[in-house]
């Protein structure tokens, strides 16, 4: 039995880049010949882009070979009454004590809710007694877990407020074999908090905020093995850094040219160009190289950082040239004399004028 796990995709508009960042998710569950689709809260980016998305969202979740499972997290707490209609294979769980149950396995729903850690863990002790160790049982849970370093940013625009914290520790010996979590955007992230039993968040399927960076995943496996990540096509946000060697002599722009072009089709680069150059070599100022770089960039780079210094009156300077040379002859890592150059330039910059 295979199932496919997201959360956190805030839909917001009918046919935008996260409503077709969640078409691709079920066409790899189609792909992948999924028996379970789980979204873990936060379907909607607020309970009025329910109202306006439900009638869409239907043919999205009908016609499909696999059921879907959701359950409301803090952003979509109010969207899933029992009288709405989502789809066809549309199971919503918003009451504890009423699990789902496919063959062998058992899909409990834990809805957001505004409550302490030890409310929670109060809750989900007390249906432990009505799980068939016979089965699979699976936790559907849309919250904070706080044994780890989260910041506020790694949950999106949540501020500083406490969404429904949770410690592996309550999760151990109550019979839970999967604890499938939504509300931490960042990257996916596993944990095994018992023999072969495992809580995992997926991250956001699309960048929500500039500190989702990196390709987006979903978490994608079969009962009986741990969870595991699967790269999705869709937009997100990536820092790439890339740091100008001043002893090259081609232009640094087409170097810069180079790696946005190895960047993925969907990504949206905070781009930042620090180190030195040596105007006198390339025949470049720090201001042309400025003006080069803002007409070279393409639609991908959606914000840029150009800390770029002209040290051209430092490498000409004779202390440096006899630094230089006597550094060449030690026996050292090219790592190494990478370190004791950037160092002595940074030295310098104090007092070559």
């Amino acid at each position: 039995m295979k199932i496919l796990h997201t959360a956190d995709v805030h839909l917001c508009d009918y046919e935008d880049e996260r409503w077709k960042s969640l078409e691709h998710i079920i066409d790899i569950g189609k792909s992948e010949n999924i028996d379970l689709f789980v979204i873990s809260g936060d379907l909607f980016d607020e309970d009025v882009k329910s109202e306006v998305l439900r009638s869409k969202i239907r043919g999205l979740f009908s016609n499909n070979e696999f059921i879907t499972v959701i359950i409301p997290g803090n952003h979509d707490s109010k969207s899933f009454s029992e009288d709405l209609y989502f789809g066809e294979e549309v199971v919503i769980l918003t009451d504890l004590n009423k699990p789902y149950e496919y063959n062998d396995v058992c899909v409990w729903g834990f809805p957001f809710e505004p409550i302490s850690g030890e409310e929670f863990f109060r809750k989900i002790k007390s249906i432990s007694s009505k799980l068939d160790t016979a089965k699979t049982n699976i936790l559907l849970f849309h919250g904070e877990l706080v044994d780890t370093f989260y910041s506020p940013s790694d949950f999106g625009d949540e501020g500083e407020v406490r969404y429904m914290p949770a410690k592996l520790s309550y999760f151990k010996n109550l019979g839970f074999d999967y604890i499938l979590s939504g509300h931490f955007h960042s990257k996916f992230d596993l944990y095994e908090f018992e023999d072969n039993k495992y809580f995992v968040y997926p991250g956001s399927p699309v960048s929500i905020t500039k500190k989702e960076t990196g390709q987006r995943k979903v978490n994608l496996f079969e009962i009986g093995n741990a969870p595991s990540e699967y790269l999705l096509d869709t937009p997100h946000f990536i820092e790439l850094q890339i740091k100008i060697n001043p002893f090259e002599k081609m232009n640094p722009i087409e170097h810069i040219k180079e790696e946005l072009q190895k960047v993925h089709p969907q990504a949206k680069v905070i781009l930042k160009v620090t180190g030195y150059i040596n105007s006198k070599l390339i025949g470049i100022t720090e201001k042309e190289l400025a003006n080069q770089l803002k007409d070279a960039l393409n639609d991908k780079v959606i914000e840029r950082h150009f800390e770029v210094r002209d040290i051209s009156r430092i490498l000409e300077d004779e202390l440096f040239k006899s630094f230089l040379k006597k550094l060449q002859e030690k026996n050292y890592s090219q790592e190494k004399k990478n370190e004791l150059i950037d160092l002595t330039i940074k030295a310098m910059m104090e007092v070559v004028k």
